[in-house]
């Protein structure tokens, strides 16, 4: 989806995160994007089909690190296919893991993989061929492998964290004096803080733009960042196992009440869309809380930036956090040498993940994170810190990009920052539907299956 829209960095979340990740017309078409489309007709030994869902620059990213694999590896054809980004993607997935047409391997987003019936609808990795192939689990942040691990096993192959961050105009933050000597963004350790940087930042800003942008009507970016700043209050969701609610209304709303001063001090403009955040950061505002995607934009302007994790407000690092993985949809008779191949294919690009930093994402293959290439990319090398201190959605069926739970509770955060909802009020309703939610039956349990897909 990014290509054909003049801005290819704001790609497929920018343009379909305002849809919510709802399934679109039309969705289930393919895009040739790789050259594995001529793959059947070489006749190598082996032949591995994958499905991504990466478009725009991720998408050329991946295009570079398949056919890498495939000049290392002439005996192994990859037949790579892109699908639409968001729901349509996991309910072709999970359509064709049940009825047995299951690719050889697949991409989720991490916090999908809880809810996507682990050991029906997806296998899992087999750690020893992993580690055959270079990729063992302590090359892997601990919270990271974590969040992959169900029931014991591992069903999820981190491929990288993309992250929420505060992006920074050097040249407006020099003249207001919010720069340090090292060149970056002074650093914030509480609201009023980080309301005394907007302030200052303001009168150096020229008119005609806003402070910050940050996605202010928009129900993902807004519940991306109420997780981080949640978190970093130390909010909890859950009870260990899942059976009642520890959400803190009190936290809630002192998060609430710090987003809807952006707009309520006029550092952020209500009338603007939330692509106008970036699109004023290129021509001089001095923030936008932008994913880690808009670096290749920015960088592309030749802007003269930062970029930094959400700033630790509240007194604790914690930034939105979510990750591309790699996944083994279920395929009755999986094994073999397919099966083999999947996996080097898997811990190969895991493994050569430094074309895929260029995209802004921070790879999850840590030993790529101390390579003097990785700490020479920037902003990059800024905001690596971020694996460190993630901020994640609930271990939870509901949860995941674009999934249920943003998609009910996140209109409920942009209501309070736009100002239609006071602050404790939509702290209740967030709470009411994160019950209502925790006592609804996943529908992709094994027994309802076709309506599991479309409720992915």
């Amino acid at each position: 989806m990014g290509q054909g829209m003049g801005r290819p960095g704001l790609d497929r979340r920018h343009f379909l995160a305002a849809a919510g990740g709802l399934t679109v017309a039309g969705s289930f078409g393919f895009a040739a994007l790789g050259t594995g489309a001529d793959a059947l007709a070489s006749g190598a030994d082996t032949r591995v089909s994958y499905w991504n869902l990466f478009s725009g620059g991720d998408g050329y990213n991946m295009i570079a690190m398949l056919d890498s694999f495939r000049k290392d590896n002439p005996g192994i054809d990859v037949k790579d296919s892109t699908l639409q980004w968001g729901s349509p993607f996991y309910t072709k997935l999970a359509m064709a893991a049940a009825g047995n047409r299951a690719p050889d391997l697949g991409v989720m987003h991490l916090g999908r993989v809880t809810g996507f019936s682990p050991g029906r609808l997806l296998d899992p990795w087999d750690v020893g061929l992993l580690a055959k192939y270079g990729v063992r689990e302590a090359d892997f942040n601990p919270e990271l492998w974590k969040r992959a691990v169900i029931d014991g096993k591992l069903y999820a192959l981190p491929l990288d964290i993309h992250v929420q961050l505060c992006f920074y105009r050097k040249d407006v933050l020099k003249k207001a004096g919010l720069l340090g000597a090292d060149g970056r963004m002074v650093p914030v350790t509480s609201t009023e803080d980080w309301f005394d940087m907007l302030k200052e930042a303001k009168k150096a800003t020229k008119k005609g733009l806003q402070t910050i942008g940050f996605w202010h009507n928009d129900q993902n970016f807004q519940w991306w960042d109420f997780v981080a700043f949640y978190t970093q209050l130390g909010g909890t969701w859950f009870n260990d196992d899942k059976t009642e609610i520890t959400f803190d209304t009190d936290k809630a709303t002192q998060v609430l009440e710090f987003l809807r001063r952006h707009i309520a001090d006029g550092y952020a403009d209500p009338g603007y869309g939330g692509a106008a955040g970036a699109e004023q950061f290129v021509n001089g505002a001095p923030f936008a809380w932008e994913g880690n995607w808009s670096v290749p934009v920015f960088s592309g302007a030749e802007l003269d930036y930062g970029a930094a994790p959400l700033p630790p407000v509240f007194g604790k690092q914690a930034t939105h956090a979510e990750s591309h993985s790699f996944v083994l949809p279920h395929q009755a008779g999986r094994g073999g040498a397919t099966n083999e191949a999947a996996h080097q294919l898997a811990a190969y690009v895991v493994k050569h993940a430094q074309q895929w930093a260029a995209g802004g994402h921070i790879p999850a293959y840590t030993p790529t994170l101390s390579t003097a290439a990785y700490k020479e990319l920037n902003p990059q090398s800024e905001y690596v810190t971020a694996m460190d201190h993630q901020a994640t959605e609930p271990k939870v069926w509901f949860a995941g990009s674009t999934g249920i739970l943003a998609q009910r509770v996140g209109p409920i955060v942009v209501s309070s920052t736009m100002g239609s909802a006071k602050p404790e009020a939509a702290a209740r309703r967030m709470k009411g539907a994160l019950t209502d939610l925790l006592g609804t039956k996943n529908p992709m349990d094994g027994k309802t299956a076709a309506q599991g897909g479309a409720a992915a």
